[in-house]
């Protein structure tokens, strides 16, 4: 009898290893199936200020990040939600509409995000399409540069 004991316990272990690889196997195949589809994620990414007006520098009070809210391939946001290194998306203040704050006496502006969207679709090159920018208002505040 204790041979047809080990050959069951054999059985029964070489049974469980065969099913969590075929468990494990599908798991990865269903998960590469589902990047194909189209997908919505959120993803932080570093800003960078560019053509500052003469004379002036952007305070430390001026977001330094911005949440974008994405949708495309899954595959895609997969890519820029992981990456190692995250290349900042630049905002050139030569070519963006930017308002004073009505009543402030501060060089204080303001930049409405929603007029980004398309300026961050093409800087990502992803084929992800940016649907909203958070905070939707950026606040910037200019302060005199003592370098020049």
């Amino acid at each position: 009898m204790e041979k047809n004991e080990k050959k069951r316990t054999g059985l029964i272990n070489r049974d469980v290893v065969v099913f969590a690889f075929f468990l494990i196997l599908s798991f990865f195949l269903w998960y590469l199936n589902s990047l194909a589809k189209e997908a919505e994620a959120d993803i932080r990414r570093p800003v960078k200020y560019i053509n500052i007006p003469g004379g002036r520098t952007i305070s430390d009070d001026t977001p330094g990040k911005i949440n974008l809210s994405l949708k495309g391939p899954g595959y895609m946001i997969l890519k820029l939600k992981y990456p190692g290194k995250k290349a900042p998306l630049v905002i050139d203040l030569a070519k963006t509409t930017y308002k004073r704050i009505p009543g402030s006496r501060n060089p204080d502006y303001y930049i409405l995000a929603s007029g980004l969207t398309k300026t961050f679709t093409v800087q990502l090159r992803s084929g992800c399409e940016v649907t909203s920018v958070k905070p939707d208002t950026l606040f910037i505040s200019f302060v005199k540069d003592n370098g020049k």
